[in-house]
Order: C-alpha cells, then structure tokens, then sequence
C-alpha cells in the first residue's frame, strides 16, 4: 500500500492550495480517506475525512474553507484549501481507512502560509 501526497507548498494568507494523495494497493473505492495535520510539538488532529459514499466531515477550524473531494477512477483524494491562515502551516498527512480494518498513512506534504 502506499500513498503519495502532494501539493503542499508556500502560499500567501487569503491564498489556496490544493493537496493530493495518490493511493495504490488498496480497493480504493471502498476506502474510507482522511486529511490530517500535525504542528511540531502537538498531536496529529483531522482536518476532515471523506468516506466510501462521498460524505464529508470537517474540522471546526477549516469548516467552509476546505474541501474534500475524491476521484475513484483516479485513486486520488483531494483537499482543497482556500483562505490558508498562518495557523494553518504544518504538515498535512493523508490517511486510508480499509474495510478490513486496516489504516495506511501517506508520507506528508508541508504547508506554509506567510502573513
């Protein structure tokens, strides 16, 4: 299994960028997939997760600035974030939820916004 996030990169306050995650060896269309982040010092939190269906859930933090989305046909979710605040630099993670119970994570992509 892997999966490779991309994306990530130095962007302005107001600004946005949009983050990928290629996923491989897993039956990607019935996994469940999530964005996550981590500041050095703290713990991992969700930023939002998109389930097998398309239903989306959200971080209170990013709730009407990000979205997540997700190509079956590409094996690819994605995580589009508009008006990135400096609170938002970190880095950002992706994660798969298999039926079998099994969770992968991707390598993580860095996100800085300057102010």
């Amino acid at each position: 299994v892997q999966l490779q996030a991309s994306g990530g990169g130095l962007v302005q306050a107001g600004g946005s960028l949009r983050l990928s995650c290629a996923a491989s060896g897993i039956i990607f269309s019935s996994t469940a997939m999530g964005w996550y982040r981590q500041a050095p010092g703290k713990q991992r939190e969700v930023v939002g997760t998109i389930g097998r269906t398309g239903r989306t859930n959200y971080a209170d933090s990013v709730k009407d600035r990000f979205t997540i989305s997700r190509d079956n046909a590409k094996n690819t979710v994605y995580l589009q974030m508009n008006s990135l605040k400096p609170e938002d630099s970190t880095v950002y993670y992706c994660k798969a939820d298999t039926i079998f119970g099994n969770e992968y994570w991707g390598q993580g992509t860095q996100v800085t916004v300057s102010s």
